[in-house]
């Protein structure tokens, strides 16, 4: 009995060692003597409780005071004049032309150019579903604001696609430029969109110049990021046969390496479009006019109806736009079946095939000019906005509450806010400011390394610097609510949708449909089934990061080695314990990008919740917007950004972490 109690001893401590030189409780233990030492000194001088005043610097006056220098000098400084002004026309001019061309081909000849491409790309079918979609804004009452719409998309696009791909091709072909690019591409693709209006706004002012320069700066990170991706992906053994026959570096280029990159570069202008869709919408804030605007105005006047029958287009435009992008890169597409030995083809195949169906397209836009049809018949208008808010008040009468057994909706967004979103908003705004410090510093580098630590730190500690502490925290209690409830519904679709062929082409069409939806969209539902106020921001934000979160858990879970799985299987292991102890965890990096994604995505419409009683920070971008504060605006913006940069190191895994799978 001595012997076994002596031995006891012996055998705990290599344990206890092997336990305190785990990476994980090596970083906690420091972490904890940091705080031994700070958190005594820092509640000393500035004492525990909310952000102290002492370390929050007031920009308010030297905002307020360069928001009026560049106001007043708008139409005077020679940068101004010069340089922004000639940028400003150009915008305008270009958007002019493509909207009166637009105008000038009339309804029958939009559509007759966007089914001939559709068919040219895709087929028959789509080509019909695309003009289905056109004809659709018409009917709906919205033919106008969706050329509005296209107008600014035509111009923006062409001026991402542009920034991206020269961007894309420097990062290529320079390993110095791309390791600059990374870190900048990595930042802008994490912000939320509301974040890059304020700036643009600053300097061109409320108008269509600032809408567009805002959508390019949201939308060309994709086309850079792809862009480089397919340049420095190229086959090395091609572009070492190229290279022995003496081809010079621009040869090499054109002939090699962007036909080698052709599929990353139609992703990347699939992701532009639908980036600049969008940005557009959301735009509508800051003055872009077209469907984003009656969308923007209708929700201000929770105006169901009017905002339902902008949203439409805006869905159909979307889903039409990524279908026919999306087949233009792939290897299957009409076009490409249609080519012969030499890429020419038939008539109406292969390239050839193009000027017959323009020429077919001018010939449609020509006849309804000559026959006096350009302009939509008012006649031929459907309005839904009307029927719509009589079913909204029959819900609002017979669904928001008082159901029996299960209540309503405006009682389960009201038990939500009071239940989940008040306390955690309470919780975290009831921590000592260097409580939630330390807690972003763990978190941080458990995940990744000190340096993403000391990042989310600072972006945490910025945000207290600028004095919107409290309203930041409310923020980040609605997207903490929003992801729990996002991780919950996604996991437990993912895993059903992995282990089940029959469910996963179920809810491929429905994921696909969700992915392309514009964020603006996401808010008309919600205000119909819950009113305003933060739950329903909420419950958009849920809906519009689901798909994101499906599809990469469902990926990695299927994408688990198939050996692990038959061996456990060999071993008798139930379909719980596969899950559990084999699939979860060999998805893990999967499973944490699905948890960045989420927390990035519900971030964003969050922000945008800011329209429909979300408050917080996206109130304040919104009323900055409206009334003109650009201070205000700015500040919440710089807070948007610092929040975005914080959740998204919280969340990422270094790449380091994740192969060593720890």
């Amino acid at each position: 009995m001595a012997t076994a109690t002596a031995s006891a001893p012996r055998t705990a401590l290599p344990g206890f060692l092997g336990f305190l030189r785990r990476p994980a409780v090596g970083k906690l233990l420091l972490l904890a003597v940091a705080a031994a030492v700070f958190v005594p000194l820092a509640d000393s001088r500035w004492a525990s409780g909310s952000w102290p005043a002492a370390l929050t610097v007031d920009l308010t006056e030297p905002l307020g005071r360069a928001s009026t220098w560049i106001i007043d000098n708008r139409d005077s400084h020679p940068l101004f004049l010069y340089f922004f002004g000639h940028v400003s026309n150009a915008v305008v001019l270009a958007v002019r032309a493509v909207y009166l061309v637009l105008l000038a081909a009339g309804w029958a000849g939009v559509t007759a150019a966007a089914a001939l491409v559709a068919w040219r790309v895709a087929g028959v079918r789509l080509a019909l579903g695309t003009a289905a979609a056109v004809l659709t804004c018409g009917l709906l009452g919205m033919w106008v604001p969706t050329m509005q719409t296209l107008a600014l998309m035509a111009v923006a696009v062409l001026a991402s696609v542009a920034l991206g791909a020269l961007l894309g091709l420097a990062a290529g072909l320079s390993d110095r430029t791309y390791r600059a690019l990374r870190p900048v591409l990595d930042t802008m693709q994490v912000l939320p969109a509301f974040a890059y209006l304020l700036p643009v706004v600053l300097v061109f002012g409320i108008g269509v110049p600032a809408a567009v320069l805002a959508t390019v700066v949201y939308a060309a990170p994709p086309m850079a990021r792809l862009t480089a991706l397919g340049l420095r992906g190229a086959d090395a053994g091609v572009m070492e046969a190229v290279e022995s026959l003496g081809t010079t570096a621009r040869q090499r280029l054109f002939t090699a390496r962007l036909p080698l990159a052709r599929k990353e570069l139609l992703l990347g202008l699939n992701q532009t479009i639908m980036m600049a869709l969008s940005m557009a919408v959301i735009a509508s804030v800051i003055g872009a006019g077209g469907l984003g605007d009656r969308v923007y105005q209708a929700l201000a006047s929770v105006d169901v109806g009017a905002a339902l029958a902008a949203g439409i287009p805006i869905v159909l435009l979307a889903v039409v736009l990524d279908r026919v992008t999306g087949a233009a890169g792939s290897e299957g597409s009409a076009a490409s079946a249609g080519e012969g030995s030499e890429g020419t083809g038939s008539l109406w195949t292969g390239r050839r095939g193009w000027a017959p169906a323009a020429v077919a397209a001018v010939a449609v836009a020509v006849a309804g000019r000559l026959a006096g049809r350009l302009d939509w018949p008012e006649t031929w208008i459907v309005d839904i906005a009307e029927p719509v808010n009589r079913a909204v008040d029959w819900m609002t009468d017979h669904l928001y509450s008082g159901v029996p057994y299960v209540g309503g909706t405006a009682d389960w967004a009201a038990h939500f806010t009071t239940g989940v979103l008040n306390p955690v908003r309470d919780g975290l705004q009831w921590l000592p400011w260097w409580a939630v410090l330390l807690t972003v510093a763990a978190l941080a580098w458990l995940i990744g390394t000190w340096r993403t630590a000391l990042t989310a730190v600072l972006a945490m500690a910025a945000i207290g610097v600028l004095g919107v502490w409290q309203p930041s925290l409310d923020t980040l209690s609605q997207v903490l609510a929003a992801v729990a409830v996002t991780l919950v519904l996604g996991f437990g679709t993912a895993v059903a949708a992995a282990r089940s062929e029959r469910c996963e082409r179920l809810l491929r069409p429905v994921l696909d449909v969700f992915q392309t939806m514009p964020q603006f969209v996401y808010l008309i539902p919600v205000v119909a089934l819950f009113g305003v106020g933060r739950a329903p921001a909420v419950a958009a934000a849920v809906v519009y990061a689901l798909p994101a979160v499906v599809r990469i858990t469902t990926q990695g879970l299927r994408t688990v080695d198939p050996a692990a799985m038959e061996s456990s299987r060999s071993m008798g292991a139930t379909g719980w314990q596969q899950l559990r102890q084999v699939q979860l965890p060999l998805a893990r990096p999967a499973l944490l990008l699905a948890v960045n994604q989420g927390v990035v995505l519900v971030l964003a419409v969050v922000i945008i919740g800011g329209l429909v009683g979300g408050g917080a920070l996206g109130y304040d971008v919104v009323f900055g917007l409206a009334q003109g504060d650009l201070a205000t605006g700015l500040v919440a913006g710089a807070a948007i950004v610092c929040l975005g940069l914080m959740l998204d190191r919280v969340t990422q895994p270094t790449r380091r972490r994740t192969k060593k799978g720890a």
